[in-house]
This record gives structure tokens, C-alpha cells and sequence, in this order.
């Protein structure tokens, strides 16, 4: 039987992943573990929410080189992929 801390962590592992896939990570590092964890702690576990600001804070970064892209491509590359992730207004106050 798996505990319920286990499958937490195992849960806690996945949004991780999916982050760290989300970021970009492994093709441009920019994040260490810590930080990632708390990108998602911040943002109440939530993967989208948590990417978002995650690409707006790798957008915002200067002097980043990438693959050949100068910073303004590399800014706005991440400012693009952010747009995936940014939760819209339904425009109903409550």
C-alpha cells in the first residue's frame, strides 16, 4: 500500500517535472530545485500558475545567451511561452 505522504511526494514530484518541463529547464537551466519548489509553494501548487511566473522571471533576466538568441529574443521567447500559461479574466466580480 502506498501512504498518503507518499503519494504527496510522488504528486509533489510530477508537478516538478511537469514545471521544470514547462520552464524549460533542461534546455535552458536557469532554476535550481529549491526555487522551482517554491515557484509552486507560491502559487498554491498549481503548475500553470507557477510557470507563468517562472518565464515572466527568465523573460525579465539580461545578459541570458541562448543557442545564439540575443536577450530580446531569448525575453521574448519566454514572454511567448508565459502567454500559454497566464490564467484569463472571466470578467465576473463576485
Amino acid at each position: 500500500d502506498v501512504s498518503r505522504g507518499e503519494v504527496n511526494r510522488l504528486n509533489d514530484n510530477k508537478k516538478l517535472e511537469q514545471l521544470k518541463f514547462n520552464l524549460r529547464e533542461k534546455q535552458i537551466p536557469y532554476f535550481e530545485d529549491l526555487e522551482l519548489q517554491a515557484l509552486l509553494d507560491n502559487n498554491g501548487g498549481d503548475v500553470n500558475k507557477a510557470s507563468y511566473e517562472g518565464l515572466i522571471i527568465k523573460a525579465e533576466t539580461t545578459g541570458l545567451s541562448v543557442s545564439g538568441l540575443t536577450t530580446q529574443d531569448s525575453s521574448s521567447y519566454f514572454k511567448m511561452l508565459a502567454s500559454r500559461y497566464v490564467s484569463t479574466n472571466s470578467g465576473v466580480l463576485t
